[in-house]
């Protein structure tokens, strides 16, 4: 049998789980978590040594932010759209 969890949205999951945070309830959270997805590759920066490599680092993280910020509005959008 499908939980009522199971049929709703990240979205709606996620304000539901918010409201009733501290209640007994913690199926919302389990089906939350199950949901999840872990990142696909780990990500280890260093200090950088130089200016130059202090620079690069930078521009790297621009770049993951600008790539996750595209997932997250391509995950938003429905499977009708594409």
């Amino acid at each position: 049998m499908i939980s009522d969890f199971e049929k709703m949205t990240k979205a709606e999951l996620r304000a539901y789980a918010l409201e009733h945070r501290g209640e007994e309830d913690v199926e919302a959270l389990r089906v939350l978590f199950r949901r999840r997805k872990p990142y696909a590759q780990d990500l280890t920066f260093y200090p950088a040594k130089n200016q130059q490599e202090k620079q690069e680092q930078i521009e790297r993280f621009k770049q993951i932010i600008e790539e996750k910020q595209g997932q997250k509005i391509k995950d938003r959008t429905s499977p009708l759209d594409e």
